[in-house]
């Protein structure tokens, strides 16, 4: 079973318009509301490609009751812890000519949710696979990733991480399976400005040196890098299509990732394609990819 967290679910209202103009008032010409947060988006994909997945976190209040009713209705497995106070946030996406956003704030999660979470964390069993993904809210220390992986150590779950800065740093030591930072962030580790493919995979080694077992680096529209954990680097150029929404396309690359992985006995290049197609055939459109939408474009890459 792969299980995902989610320490900071929102309600993304997005909405799209030709035109947008700050300092003014903007008509809405289509609006949506999803479920949000990047460890819903990875177990939302991995369920449209019928991998099961189990979604864990925390939700509070009446857009935390959302959240959940929303997830089961698109398919998703869901076993977050409910808080006593405060509200999930939401997230207003602007989609028009460019995209823009405008995230809120989550709620405080007191110490004896946070151990309930942890349990749950525990009895996880061998063979299982954990995705750590987004960000976490204020009232929670930085190490929080570090903490769950050091829980972690010597059992045979499968661990992987998509987060930035020190969220991310503080777990290169526990060796996880997976890491998924952007081109960008990437470079943000060292701060380095990356260009060139030859300077991603040197910084792709260094995270690798530091702990890491496999980089998988997004790079938009140049598609996605693999540095795999036996030194072995991979490409894959990014299907052809039309950027709708970038918002969730790391998550599905991680989800078409971990679903590839599995389905070829852990072949990197038939896991590399499979993100890179999941990734993209969710910035092709308006939410996340289907099942549909991916084979299209695996059929595209032949």
């Amino acid at each position: 079973m792969i299980y995902t967290v989610t320490f900071n679910p929102s309600l993304d209202y997005v909405v799209h318009m030709d035109h947008f103009a700050a300092g003014t008032i903007n008509r809405a010409e289509q609006v949506h509301i999803y479920p949000g947060g990047k460890g819903i988006n990875v177990a939302l994909v991995l369920g449209s490609l019928h991998m099961p997945a189990r979604m864990l976190g925390f939700t509070a209040g009446f857009t935390g009751r959302e959240i959940e009713r929303l997830c089961r209705v698109h398919g998703g497995d869901c076993a977050f812890l409910q808080l006593d106070a405060g509200t999930s946030r939401i997230n207003v996406k602007i989609s028009a000519d460019g995209e823009t956003a405008v995230n809120g704030q989550g709620p405080d999660i007191p110490a004896d949710k946070l151990e309930q979470l942890l349990n749950q964390i525990r009895s996880l069993q061998d063979g299982d696979t954990l995705v750590l993904a987004g960000s976490i809210p204020s009232s929670l220390r930085d190490d929080i990733y570090r903490r769950i992986l050091e829980l972690l150590q010597g059992r045979s779950v499968r661990t992987v991480v998509d987060a930035t800065g020190s969220l991310l740093k503080k777990v290169l030591p526990y060796h996880p399976f997976l890491i998924k930072p952007n081109q960008d962030e990437l470079g943000g580790l060292f701060h380095k400005d990356l260009q060139t493919e030859a300077e991603i995979a040197a910084c792709a080694k260094e995270v690798q040196a530091l702990g890491a077992r496999n980089i998988l680096v997004s790079r938009g529209g140049d598609g996605a890098l693999l540095l795999s954990e036996d030194g072995r680097l991979f490409r894959s150029a990014a299907p052809r299509g039309k950027l709708v929404n970038s918002v969730g396309a790391g998550d599905s690359m991680v989800a078409g990732f971990l679903t590839g992985y599995d389905r070829s006995g852990g072949d990197y290049g038939a896991a590399l394609k499979l993100g890179t197609c999941a990734g993209s055939a969710t910035a092709f459109r308006d939410w996340l990819a289907t099942e549909a939408d991916v084979n299209a474009l695996l059929q595209q890459m032949a």
